[in-house]
């Protein structure tokens, strides 16, 4: 006798090995981005107002992840409803940390900003 046919809840579920890999890729992910903003914070280089340009999005887009992983360690996050909006909160974080951390590239090469990255 044939399997019936997978229950529609079923089908909105993803596999929690799945999601567990997901977890695993944005907890390194957030660990390489708070690594990079405090690396930059305890430079010995004093802080100007243009900082904030590269700061702003970097915070915001570290409190995105931080947010998007809470959400995937939730029982909820099987939902594939739940799992996609996790998913999206912690890709534009990570969209945002990349430009705050662009910016503070091009202010370090063009001289402009007091922390060094780049030699």
């Amino acid at each position: 006798m044939p399997d019936p046919a997978p229950r529609r809840e079923d089908q909105d579920r993803i596999d929690p090995a799945f999601r567990n890999g997901s977890i695993t890729a944005v907890g390194i992910i957030i660990g390489f981005s708070l690594s990079f903003l405090s690396r930059w914070a305890t430079n010995p280089a004093g802080w100007s107002a243009v900082d904030l340009f590269p700061v702003v999005p970097i915070v915001a887009g570290i409190m995105l992840q931080l947010k998007a992983l809470a959400d995937l360690l939730s029982i909820a996050s099987l939902q594939l409803a739940n799992y996609n909006r996790a998913k999206n909160l912690f890709l534009a974080g990570l969209v945002l940390a990349a430009i705050g951390i662009a910016v503070a590239i091009i202010l370090d090469a063009a001289g402009i900003s007091q922390q060094h990255l780049i030699g």
